[in-house]
């Protein structure tokens, strides 16, 4: 009697494996664009940042052409509707970023200053100097805050998760840009200016990209090897 053997996958085994096949490789291909994405985003705010900034004003036609471009802007702060975005870490350390109006000739474009540690306790904010009188302030445009996650209304205090630009207009009768400038120029107020990169996590995706289209080939191996059968012949 001889024996060998034969490939023969139950039609259950065969849909198994092809869902999970154009799964890994839909996901796989989905991650891989949005590292693409990051990198060329990455390479045009490199390119942004290497050319003088454009001049903001009241005059500005359309502000949102300039976001993810270098921009300045001249004005003085309005330091009383100074507002703190909580739970922003920096070096491991807990903070805040302080975000602070500036107001132009006729509008106003919110700046996001810059990052400063909390105290030891929350009762007490931490005191930011403000440039006294006009300044000059240089950054990136950006069309809006970060948004956290967070639960219920946002509250309306000098602490705060986020900071919706339409609202945070409508509650201080502001007129506003419809954009912020994230900015990196030094103003002598003690606060860090190290922010994070649009292209930080593109090798994450990738990496993800990677495990899912691992999986798309270990679902095709699990079917070869389960479909394998052991026969005998006389």
């Amino acid at each position: 009697m001889a024996s060998g053997y034969s490939f023969r996958p139950r039609l259950w085994a065969v849909a198994l494996a092809a869902a999970a096949c154009a799964a890994g490789i839909g996901l796989g291909n989905w991650q891989a664009r949005r590292a693409d994405e990051k990198r060329a985003l990455g390479a045009e705010l490199a390119q942004a940042m290497g050319t003088p900034p454009a001049e903001i004003s009241s005059r500005t036609v359309n502000p949102q052409s300039l976001v993810l471009k270098r921009v300045a802007a001249r004005g003085r702060f309005i330091d009383e509707h100074t507002v703190f975005l909580d739970n922003k870490l920096r070096r491991g350390r807990p903070g805040y970023e302080v975000i602070t109006p500036l107001r132009l000739n006729g509008t106003h474009v919110l700046v996001n200053r810059g990052w400063v540690a909390a105290g030891r306790t929350r009762e007490a904010l931490p005191k930011v100097p403000v440039p006294a009188g006009a300044t000059k302030v240089e950054g990136l445009a950006l069309a809006q805050l970060p948004h956290a996650l967070a639960a219920g209304p946002a509250p309306a205090g000098k602490v705060r998760q986020n900071v919706d630009l339409d609202a945070y207009a409508r509650e201080t009768g502001l007129r506003l840009l419809p954009l912020v400038i994230q900015q990196d120029s030094p103003a002598g107020d003690g606060l860090l200016r190290e922010w994070p990169r649009p292209d930080a996590g593109a090798e994450k995706h990738a990496s993800y990209a990677l495990q899912w289209y691992s999986l798309a080939v270990l679902a095709v191996i699990l079917l070869v090897v389960l479909s394998i059968r052991r026969v005998g012949a006389r």
